[in-house]
């Protein structure tokens, strides 16, 4: 019976990880389409250029990468104690380098005072946030998703493009 992620990613016992994601729908990743004769080479730079900017923002490395036609492999070694360093304001840059965020961070970088409840809250997300940025699966959606949108935008379809949640 499968289990939860959560209880399969233990950072004590390794921090290394192996991920996997598949295409559905005969999409093709990269490489050329011997149906439709389309050549799709240039989604391969779409996910190292997504890597590289989820690498920046997150406290996980990436150790090897391998790009296949329809899937990619990767190696991810989870640095918690990176994460565990940030502080207050870096783990809100962060989080708002990939995400619009909440009005109420907002505020806080640029300063304005905020009302107690308001410092509350902000400081329960940042809470939240630290933990989502050393999070295997949280990096695997945010690289997932926007390669998902971007082929779907090219394909001119809508659905499924990955196949069901990555495999570690």
């Amino acid at each position: 019976m499968p289990q939860a992620r959560y209880r399969l990613v233990d950072t004590q016992t390794t921090p290394y990880y192996h991920c996997i994601s598949r295409c559905v729908r005969r999409a093709f990743l990269c490489g050329r389409d011997r149906f439709s004769g389309k050549n799709f080479d240039h989604r391969k730079q779409w996910i190292l250029d997504r890597i590289k900017h989820l690498s920046s923002v997150f406290a996980i490395d990436v150790c090897a990468y391998a790009i296949m036609s329809n899937h990619f492999h990767l190696v991810l070694h989870i640095d918690v104690d990176q994460a565990g360093a940030w502080t207050f304001d870096e783990v809100i840059d962060h989080w708002l380098a990939l995400y619009k965020g909440p009005e109420v961070a907002h505020k806080y970088k640029v300063g304005e005072p905020l009302r107690a409840l308001d410092q509350e809250a902000l400081s329960d997300l940042v809470v939240l946030w630290r933990a989502r940025l050393s999070d295997l699966s949280w990096y695997m959606h945010c690289l997932n998703e926007t390669i998902a949108r971007m082929a779907n935008e090219e394909d001119k379809c809508t659905g499924r493009f990955w196949e069901g949640r990555f495999r570690s």
